[in-house]
């Protein structure tokens, strides 16, 4: 049996994950979803992946920055100023000129979409009122709670390289090629009652391709450096993260193809 030669930098482990992200591109999600409703169960799952990946970066500036009462210099200067600047873009981006997290943009579409948020409002407010997050997520449709769990458990590892890397390799690396593919059908189906939806999706095909991607491929290097044992953390959560993503749109499907038919104009 041959053993598999540990990775010491990005570009051997993007190479290592390609068969997981060639599964990710290919899944049979993107032709799932036929019509508004088909989209509307989709949005429902996706939006707990919006809210949780917010957790994983500020689990990175926690570890990369000072977010104590009293600040003091920590940390890798330029890792410092990656992490804020990917924060900047997603927690307060500039949009139409206002400021707007992500995951509140991500809500407005749901809203114009049509979409019930009342699963993802119950979650939040769970949380705001003290419940933790394995409580909080009881509200969210049973993949998306999965996909959630496996997250926040990551990010409670307090593992760096894990974070990292699930953040990096889970996230910014492969949303650019999934979010085109629904940014396509989506523009194919005429979906006028989308347009936020699609300004999201262009905005993190953007962002996350020409910045926030390339980015966080650096701070990853930068926190795994030469040390092999974090590569190898690195590198088992970022499978479980792509795993996790694949459960979840697996999830998607089954739920799309367990709601009954809108009407005979279903494509």
């Amino acid at each position: 049996m041959l053993i598999p030669t540990p990775v010491r930098d990005f570009a051997s482990l993007h190479a290592r994950l390609a068969p997981l992200r060639e599964r990710l591109y290919a899944h049979p999600v993107y032709g799932a979803l036929r019509d508004h409703a088909d989209l509307r169960v989709f949005l429902q799952h996706h939006v707990f992946a919006v809210w949780d990946f917010m957790s994983l970066l500020k689990g990175l500036q926690r570890r990369l920055t000072c977010l104590d009462e009293v600040w003091t210099p920590v940390g890798d200067r330029d890792a410092r100023r990656l992490v804020n600047e990917i924060v900047l873009g997603e927690e307060s981006d500039a949009v139409g000129g206002r400021h707007v997290s992500h995951f509140e943009m991500y809500r407005e579409a749901m809203q114009q979409a049509g979409c019930d948020t009342a699963a993802v409002d119950a979650a939040v407010a769970a949380v705001w009122a003290g419940e933790p997050i394995e409580q909080a997520l009881r509200f969210a449709p049973e993949a998306a709670r999965a996909f959630s769990t496996v997250t926040f458990s990551i990010v409670r590892s307090n593992d760096l390289p894990a974070i990292a890397a699930a953040f990096t390799l889970g996230r910014e690396d492969v949303i650019p090629s999934m979010f085109t593919r629904l940014v396509q059908d989506l523009h194919a189906g005429g979906h006028g009652d989308m347009t936020t939806l699609i300004d999201y999706l262009d905005r993190h095909i953007e962002l996350d391709g020409d910045e926030h991607g390339p980015m966080a491929a650096r701070l990853l290097s930068v926190v795994c450096g030469d040390d092999a044992a974090a590569w190898q953390r690195a590198e088992a959560a970022a499978v479980r993260s792509l795993e996790a993503r694949i459960a979840l749109w697996d999830g998607v499907v089954a739920a799309v193809a367990g709601r009954p038919l809108a009407d005979a104009s279903r494509r």
